[in-house]
């Protein structure tokens, strides 16, 4: 099952809007493969970010993702970095559409509630920035026949 990452962002942990956008994901079908609770530092933000260090709202970003502790969580699926990527919507929470993560619950291009990987190799990287050795658990609930098809596992 392909894998990808997730950081909720401090504007989602403030605000107390976790258990709504889990339950989105879970309710979606996809599996939880790892979750967890952490603060995040100046060098794995420049590491996670690289892209955009140099650019003039940078230092916005690292008062951002430090203001409060996020939760990461790897999430397992047909698909995960697509779906996932679907239901989190545009990047600017004002340019997201209703009834994604973004659409619903941001006006903000910045303070958009939630990260998702890119691509496969993206999530690959980021799961491994965020998650030790053994802290990522492939599983398969036993409704997977209620999720998929027998040809789609």
């Amino acid at each position: 099952m392909e894998k990808t990452l997730v950081i909720f962002k401090p504007s989602s942990i403030e605000r107390g809007l976790v258990g709504q956008i889990l339950t989105r994901f879970q309710q979606k079908g996809l599996i939880i493969a790892g979750l967890k609770m952490m603060q995040l530092d100046e060098a794995v933000l420049r590491e996670h970010y690289a892209h955009l260090v140099d650019r003039p709202f940078f230092p916005w970003i690292l008062d951002s993702m430090m203001a409060s502790p996020v939760i990461v969580m790897c999430l397992m699926g047909r698909d995960a970095v697509k779906v996932v990527r679907l239901m989190t919507g545009a990047t600017n929470g004002r340019e997201a559409l209703p009834g994604t993560v973004r659409g619903d619950f941001s006006l903000s291009g910045q303070e958009n509630i939630v990260h998702a990987s890119s691509s496969i190799e993206d999530a690959e990287v980021e799961i491994a920035r965020f998650f030790n050795p053994g802290e990522v658990i492939e599983w398969m609930p036993k409704n997977r026949p209620f999720l998929y098809a027998p040809d789609e596992i």
